[in-house]
Protein backbone atom coordinates (compact mmCIF):
# COMPACT_ATOMS: atom_id res chain seq x y z
CA UNK A 1 0.00 0.00 0.00
CA UNK A 2 1.51 3.34 -1.01
CA UNK A 3 1.61 6.26 1.40
CA UNK A 4 -1.13 8.25 -0.39
CA UNK A 5 -3.57 5.32 -0.29
CA UNK A 6 -2.74 4.69 3.37
CA UNK A 7 -3.47 8.33 4.30
CA UNK A 8 -6.76 8.35 2.41
CA UNK A 9 -7.84 5.11 4.07
CA UNK A 10 -6.85 6.37 7.53
CA UNK A 11 -8.72 9.60 6.97
CA UNK A 12 -11.81 7.67 5.98
CA UNK A 13 -11.67 5.52 9.12
CA UNK A 14 -11.09 8.58 11.30
CA UNK A 15 -14.01 10.31 9.61
CA UNK A 16 -16.28 7.39 10.43
CA UNK A 17 -15.01 7.33 14.00
CA UNK A 18 -15.81 11.01 14.42
CA UNK A 19 -19.15 10.77 12.63
CA UNK A 20 -20.52 7.83 14.60
CA UNK A 21 -21.08 9.72 17.88
CA UNK A 22 -22.58 12.60 15.90
CA UNK A 23 -25.11 10.27 14.29
CA UNK A 24 -26.01 8.81 17.69
CA UNK A 25 -26.57 12.29 19.14
CA UNK A 26 -28.67 13.34 16.17
CA UNK A 27 -31.06 10.46 16.88
CA UNK A 28 -31.89 11.95 20.29
CA UNK A 29 -34.91 14.27 20.32
CA UNK A 30 -35.34 16.83 23.08
CA UNK A 31 -38.94 17.99 23.39
CA UNK A 32 -40.25 21.02 25.28
CA UNK A 33 -43.13 20.43 27.70
CA UNK A 34 -44.60 23.68 29.10
CA UNK A 35 -47.47 24.09 31.53
CA UNK A 36 -48.87 26.63 33.97
CA UNK A 37 -48.83 24.72 37.27
CA UNK A 38 -46.41 25.57 40.08
CA UNK A 39 -43.45 23.22 40.57
CA UNK A 40 -44.94 21.43 43.58
CA UNK A 41 -48.35 20.97 41.94
CA UNK A 42 -49.47 17.42 41.06
CA UNK A 43 -49.43 18.40 37.37
CA UNK A 44 -45.69 18.98 37.52
CA UNK A 45 -45.12 15.77 39.46
CA UNK A 46 -47.08 13.90 36.78
CA UNK A 47 -45.17 15.69 34.01
CA UNK A 48 -41.86 14.61 35.55
CA UNK A 49 -43.04 11.01 35.73
CA UNK A 50 -44.09 11.17 32.09
CA UNK A 51 -40.70 12.58 31.02
CA UNK A 52 -38.77 10.02 33.03
CA UNK A 53 -40.75 7.06 31.73
CA UNK A 54 -40.58 8.20 28.11
CA UNK A 55 -36.83 8.62 28.30
CA UNK A 56 -36.48 5.20 29.95
CA UNK A 57 -38.76 3.37 27.52
CA UNK A 58 -37.17 4.96 24.44
CA UNK A 59 -33.66 4.15 25.67
CA UNK A 60 -32.84 7.83 25.84
CA UNK A 61 -33.91 8.57 22.26
CA UNK A 62 -36.45 11.10 23.54
CA UNK A 63 -35.69 13.52 26.34
CA UNK A 64 -38.30 15.94 27.62
CA UNK A 65 -37.47 19.32 29.15
CA UNK A 66 -40.24 20.59 31.44
CA UNK A 67 -41.06 24.29 31.86
CA UNK A 68 -43.60 24.72 34.69
CA UNK A 69 -45.19 27.80 36.21
CA UNK A 70 -45.79 29.79 33.00
CA UNK A 71 -42.06 30.03 32.24
CA UNK A 72 -42.76 30.13 28.49
CA UNK A 73 -45.84 32.37 28.64
CA UNK A 74 -49.34 32.20 30.06
CA UNK A 75 -51.83 29.45 29.19
CA UNK A 76 -53.18 31.06 25.97
CA UNK A 77 -49.65 31.68 24.70
CA UNK A 78 -48.65 28.11 25.53
CA UNK A 79 -51.54 26.69 23.51
CA UNK A 80 -50.60 28.83 20.53
CA UNK A 81 -46.97 27.77 20.78
CA UNK A 82 -47.99 24.10 20.83
CA UNK A 83 -49.96 24.69 17.65
CA UNK A 84 -47.02 26.50 16.02
CA UNK A 85 -44.49 23.91 17.19
CA UNK A 86 -42.28 26.22 19.26
CA UNK A 87 -43.41 24.15 22.26
CA UNK A 88 -43.86 20.44 21.67
CA UNK A 89 -46.48 19.69 24.29
CA UNK A 90 -48.41 21.13 27.18
CA UNK A 91 -51.47 20.89 29.40
CA UNK A 92 -54.13 23.25 28.02
CA UNK A 93 -57.64 23.12 29.42
CA UNK A 94 -60.81 23.03 27.36
CA UNK A 95 -60.96 26.77 27.92
CA UNK A 96 -57.72 27.31 26.03
CA UNK A 97 -58.62 24.89 23.23
CA UNK A 98 -62.06 26.39 22.58
CA UNK A 99 -60.30 29.30 20.86
CA UNK A 100 -59.49 26.84 18.07
CA UNK A 101 -62.72 24.81 18.01
CA UNK A 102 -65.85 26.00 19.80
CA UNK A 103 -66.92 22.43 20.62
CA UNK A 104 -64.52 22.51 23.58
CA UNK A 105 -66.48 25.39 25.09
CA UNK A 106 -69.52 23.18 25.64
CA UNK A 107 -67.69 21.00 28.14
CA UNK A 108 -67.29 23.76 30.74
CA UNK A 109 -70.95 24.18 31.65
CA UNK A 110 -71.39 25.35 35.25
CA UNK A 111 -72.65 22.72 37.70
CA UNK A 112 -72.94 20.09 34.94
CA UNK A 113 -71.02 17.47 36.96
CA UNK A 114 -71.87 16.11 40.39
CA UNK A 115 -68.27 15.18 41.06
CA UNK A 116 -65.25 13.27 39.76
CA UNK A 117 -67.17 9.98 39.63
CA UNK A 118 -69.17 11.15 36.64
CA UNK A 119 -66.77 13.79 35.25
CA UNK A 120 -63.86 11.42 34.61
CA UNK A 121 -65.61 8.66 32.60
CA UNK A 122 -67.67 11.18 30.63
CA UNK A 123 -64.60 13.19 29.64
CA UNK A 124 -62.34 10.18 29.04
CA UNK A 125 -64.86 8.25 26.97
CA UNK A 126 -67.52 9.78 24.71
CA UNK A 127 -66.29 13.36 25.08
CA UNK A 128 -62.72 12.49 24.08
CA UNK A 129 -64.06 10.45 21.14
CA UNK A 130 -65.91 13.57 19.99
CA UNK A 131 -63.25 16.22 20.60
CA UNK A 132 -59.95 14.53 19.73
CA UNK A 133 -60.54 14.43 15.94
CA UNK A 134 -61.65 18.07 16.00
CA UNK A 135 -58.50 19.07 17.89
CA UNK A 136 -56.27 17.23 15.42
CA UNK A 137 -57.70 19.28 12.57
CA UNK A 138 -56.49 22.37 14.45
CA UNK A 139 -52.99 21.02 15.01
CA UNK A 140 -53.36 19.38 18.44
CA UNK A 141 -53.04 15.69 19.30
CA UNK A 142 -54.90 14.94 22.55
CA UNK A 143 -53.21 12.18 24.51
CA UNK A 144 -55.14 11.98 27.76
CA UNK A 145 -57.23 14.00 30.19
CA UNK A 146 -55.24 14.91 33.27
CA UNK A 147 -56.86 16.76 36.17
CA UNK A 148 -57.22 20.38 37.26
CA UNK A 149 -60.13 20.31 39.64
CA UNK A 150 -63.47 21.87 40.45
CA UNK A 151 -63.26 25.63 40.71
CA UNK A 152 -64.15 27.49 43.92
CA UNK A 153 -64.56 31.15 44.86
CA UNK A 154 -62.29 33.14 47.16
CA UNK A 155 -62.50 36.77 48.21
CA UNK A 156 -61.22 39.22 50.81
CA UNK A 157 -64.56 40.91 51.65
CA UNK A 158 -67.00 38.47 53.27
CA UNK A 159 -68.02 34.79 53.43
CA UNK A 160 -70.04 33.33 50.54
CA UNK A 161 -73.00 31.24 51.68
CA UNK A 162 -75.73 32.18 49.20
CA UNK A 163 -75.69 33.54 45.62
CA UNK A 164 -76.34 37.10 46.78
CA UNK A 165 -73.03 37.01 48.65
CA UNK A 166 -71.27 37.01 45.27
CA UNK A 167 -73.27 39.95 43.97
CA UNK A 168 -71.13 43.05 43.52
CA UNK A 169 -67.81 41.35 44.25
CA UNK A 170 -65.02 42.17 41.81
CA UNK A 171 -63.89 38.70 40.77
CA UNK A 172 -60.89 37.90 38.60
CA UNK A 173 -61.41 35.12 36.10
CA UNK A 174 -59.32 33.75 33.25
CA UNK A 175 -60.51 34.82 29.80
CA UNK A 176 -62.80 31.78 29.36
CA UNK A 177 -66.32 32.98 28.69
CA UNK A 178 -67.85 30.02 30.52
CA UNK A 179 -66.22 31.01 33.80
CA UNK A 180 -67.01 34.68 33.31
CA UNK A 181 -70.64 33.88 32.49
CA UNK A 182 -71.06 31.72 35.61
CA UNK A 183 -69.72 34.48 37.87
CA UNK A 184 -71.75 37.21 36.16
CA UNK A 185 -74.90 35.10 36.49
CA UNK A 186 -74.34 35.37 40.24
CA UNK A 187 -73.95 39.15 40.00
CA UNK A 188 -70.18 39.42 40.24
CA UNK A 189 -68.25 42.15 38.44
CA UNK A 190 -65.77 40.16 36.37
CA UNK A 191 -62.30 41.26 35.40
CA UNK A 192 -59.91 39.18 33.30
CA UNK A 193 -56.35 39.29 34.64
CA UNK A 194 -53.47 37.13 33.45
CA UNK A 195 -52.65 34.44 35.98
CA UNK A 196 -49.02 35.53 36.56
CA UNK A 197 -50.41 38.92 37.65
CA UNK A 198 -53.15 37.53 39.90
CA UNK A 199 -51.37 37.51 43.27
CA UNK A 200 -50.32 41.15 42.90
CA UNK A 201 -53.81 42.18 41.77
CA UNK A 202 -55.33 40.54 44.85
CA UNK A 203 -52.75 42.02 47.20
CA UNK A 204 -53.33 45.51 45.80
CA UNK A 205 -57.14 45.09 45.95
CA UNK A 206 -57.50 45.59 42.20
CA UNK A 207 -60.10 42.82 42.56
CA UNK A 208 -61.85 41.41 45.62
CA UNK A 209 -61.46 37.77 44.74
CA UNK A 210 -60.89 35.04 42.22
CA UNK A 211 -61.95 31.46 41.52
CA UNK A 212 -59.74 28.42 41.06
CA UNK A 213 -59.34 24.80 42.11
CA UNK A 214 -58.13 24.26 45.67
CA UNK A 215 -54.60 23.13 44.68
CA UNK A 216 -54.08 26.33 42.67
CA UNK A 217 -55.19 28.43 45.63
CA UNK A 218 -52.90 26.47 47.93
CA UNK A 219 -49.75 26.11 45.83
CA UNK A 220 -49.82 29.75 44.69
CA UNK A 221 -50.32 30.96 48.28
CA UNK A 222 -53.46 32.93 47.47
CA UNK A 223 -54.46 32.43 51.11
CA UNK A 224 -51.95 35.17 51.90
CA UNK A 225 -54.12 37.72 50.12
CA UNK A 226 -57.61 36.14 50.42
CA UNK A 227 -59.65 35.67 53.57
CA UNK A 228 -62.63 33.58 52.45
CA UNK A 229 -62.96 30.35 50.47
CA UNK A 230 -66.35 29.03 49.38
CA UNK A 231 -66.42 25.44 48.09
CA UNK A 232 -68.74 26.17 45.16
CA UNK A 233 -67.37 23.62 42.64
CA UNK A 234 -69.08 25.71 39.98
CA UNK A 235 -67.07 24.50 36.97
CA UNK A 236 -64.88 21.49 36.37
CA UNK A 237 -62.17 21.62 33.77
CA UNK A 238 -59.12 19.52 33.33
CA UNK A 239 -55.72 19.80 31.81
CA UNK A 240 -55.45 17.82 28.60
CA UNK A 241 -52.03 16.40 27.78
CA UNK A 242 -51.59 17.72 24.26
CA UNK A 243 -48.85 17.41 21.63
CA UNK A 244 -48.52 19.63 18.58
CA UNK A 245 -49.22 17.78 15.35
CA UNK A 246 -45.80 18.55 13.85
CA UNK A 247 -44.00 17.32 16.96
CA UNK A 248 -46.19 14.21 16.95
CA UNK A 249 -45.16 13.39 13.41
CA UNK A 250 -41.50 13.29 14.47
CA UNK A 251 -42.25 10.21 16.57
CA UNK A 252 -42.30 6.64 15.33
CA UNK A 253 -45.53 4.65 15.78
CA UNK A 254 -43.85 2.80 18.66
CA UNK A 255 -42.90 6.07 20.34
CA UNK A 256 -46.40 7.43 19.84
CA UNK A 257 -47.79 4.35 21.59
CA UNK A 258 -45.39 4.93 24.50
CA UNK A 259 -46.54 8.55 24.73
CA UNK A 260 -50.19 7.51 24.97
CA UNK A 261 -49.51 4.81 27.54
CA UNK A 262 -47.35 7.01 29.74
CA UNK A 263 -49.72 9.96 29.45
CA UNK A 264 -52.53 7.76 30.74
CA UNK A 265 -50.38 6.51 33.62
CA UNK A 266 -49.24 10.03 34.55
CA UNK A 267 -52.78 11.37 34.30
CA UNK A 268 -53.97 8.70 36.71
CA UNK A 269 -51.16 9.63 39.09
CA UNK A 270 -52.20 13.28 38.97
CA UNK A 271 -55.84 12.44 39.68
CA UNK A 272 -54.82 10.36 42.69
CA UNK A 273 -52.54 13.09 44.00
CA UNK A 274 -55.29 15.67 43.57
CA UNK A 275 -57.89 13.53 45.34
CA UNK A 276 -55.54 12.59 48.17
CA UNK A 277 -54.40 16.13 48.81
CA UNK A 278 -57.49 18.33 48.48
CA UNK A 279 -58.95 17.72 51.95
CA UNK A 280 -55.53 18.21 53.50
CA UNK A 281 -55.03 21.42 51.54
CA UNK A 282 -58.40 22.79 52.69
CA UNK A 283 -57.35 22.08 56.28
CA UNK A 284 -54.04 23.86 55.70
CA UNK A 285 -55.80 26.84 54.12
CA UNK A 286 -58.02 27.07 57.17
CA UNK A 287 -55.02 26.90 59.49
CA UNK A 288 -53.40 29.65 57.41
CA UNK A 289 -56.32 31.91 58.27
CA UNK A 290 -58.89 31.35 55.51
CA UNK A 291 -62.51 31.01 56.51
CA UNK A 292 -64.12 28.08 54.69
CA UNK A 293 -67.80 27.89 53.77
CA UNK A 294 -69.63 25.03 52.08
CA UNK A 295 -72.81 26.56 50.65
CA UNK A 296 -75.83 24.63 49.42
CA UNK A 297 -75.22 24.62 45.66
CA UNK A 298 -78.84 24.25 44.52
CA UNK A 299 -79.59 28.01 44.70
CA UNK A 300 -76.38 28.73 42.75
CA UNK A 301 -77.27 26.18 40.07
CA UNK A 302 -80.73 27.70 39.77
CA UNK A 303 -79.21 31.01 38.62
CA UNK A 304 -77.22 29.54 35.73
CA UNK A 305 -79.78 29.88 32.91
CA UNK A 306 -78.23 33.16 31.66
CA UNK A 307 -74.80 31.54 31.72
CA UNK A 308 -76.02 28.52 29.75
CA UNK A 309 -77.53 30.81 27.14
CA UNK A 310 -74.30 32.80 26.74
CA UNK A 311 -72.26 29.62 26.50
CA UNK A 312 -74.63 28.23 23.85
CA UNK A 313 -74.33 31.47 21.88
CA UNK A 314 -70.55 31.14 22.03
CA UNK A 315 -70.07 27.40 21.68
CA UNK A 316 -73.03 26.76 19.41
CA UNK A 317 -76.39 25.41 20.53
CA UNK A 318 -75.73 22.10 18.76
CA UNK A 319 -72.47 21.60 20.64
CA UNK A 320 -74.05 22.35 24.01
CA UNK A 321 -76.94 20.01 23.22
CA UNK A 322 -74.51 17.28 22.16
CA UNK A 323 -72.55 17.51 25.37
CA UNK A 324 -75.66 17.64 27.56
CA UNK A 325 -76.96 14.55 25.73
CA UNK A 326 -73.66 12.78 26.46
CA UNK A 327 -73.96 13.63 30.15
CA UNK A 328 -77.64 12.60 30.33
CA UNK A 329 -76.94 9.31 28.55
CA UNK A 330 -74.11 8.46 30.89
CA UNK A 331 -76.15 9.21 33.99
CA UNK A 332 -79.12 7.18 32.73
CA UNK A 333 -76.75 4.34 31.90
Amino acid sequence: MDRRHFLMTSAGVAGLTIAAPYIARAATITMRFAHFAEEGHPANIAAKQFASQVEKRTDGAIKIAIFPNNQLGGPPEQAQQIKLGTIDMGLPTQGQLDKYDKSFAAVMLPFIFNGPADAFPILDGPTMDWLAPLAEKQGFVLLRNWDYGFRNVTNSVHPVNVPDDVKGLKIRTPPELQIQASMEALGAVVQAIAFPELYLALSQKVVDGEENPVPVIYFNKLYEVQKHLAITRHIYNNMIHTVGINSWKKLTPEQQAIFREESKSSGELMRKLMADSESDQIDKLQKAGMQITRPDLAPFRAKMDPAYKRIADYAGEDNVKKFRDIVDKFRKG
